[in-house]
């Protein structure tokens, strides 16, 4: 797939400019995240994690992928979010920022969306100033919200 398609164009409608774009989406806890289809590699079912002596707090440990050693970031620490135990629906998934690539730990995942509409800019929905950084907009898909995130930063251990 070429990452400049149509499904990541912007189209014009109604004298704005709205994004049509594949999002992989997945649950933590009771809230819906995506990212864009393009940096995601695969998703695996939980595995094994070994853990790493004085890696970044968010950093759950790393897992064998097809011989090469993969960091897994625990997301809901990364962002905030209360901890859950693991379930049957727990994820690894597997993306791919710049050269690096990484697993995110995630509740569940929930399907493909495509997601044309306008992003909400989410510095004018998120108060911490901290966390605003990990995103990259809010998806509208018919009154459903889907938190878009910056994967570049996520995975940036500053």
């Amino acid at each position: 797939m070429a990452k400049d398609s149509a499904a990541n164009k912007p189209v014009v409608d109604d004298d704005e400019q709205v994004y049509a774009m594949q999002v992989v989406a997945f649950k933590l806890r009771d809230e819906e995240y995506g990212v864009n289809i393009f940096q995601v590699q695969e998703i695996h079912n939980l595995v094994d994690i070994t853990r790493v002596p004085f890696a970044a707090s968010f950093i759950k440990g790393v897992i064998n992928q097809r011989g090469s050693v993969m960091p897994v970031i625990d997301l809901k620490k990364r962002l905030g979010i209360e901890e859950t135990p693991y379930t049957e629906t727990t994820r690894i998934v597997t993306v791919i920022v710049g050269d690096l690539q990484v697993g995110m730990l995630v509740d569940a995942v929930t399907e493909v969306l495509t997601i044309r509409s306008k992003l909400v800019d989410p510095k004018k929905t998120v108060s911490d100033r901290a966390m605003e950084k990990f995103l990259s907009g809010i998806g509208n898909i018919d009154g459903r919200l889907v938190t878009m995130l910056n994967l570049e930063e996520i995975v940036n251990a500053n």
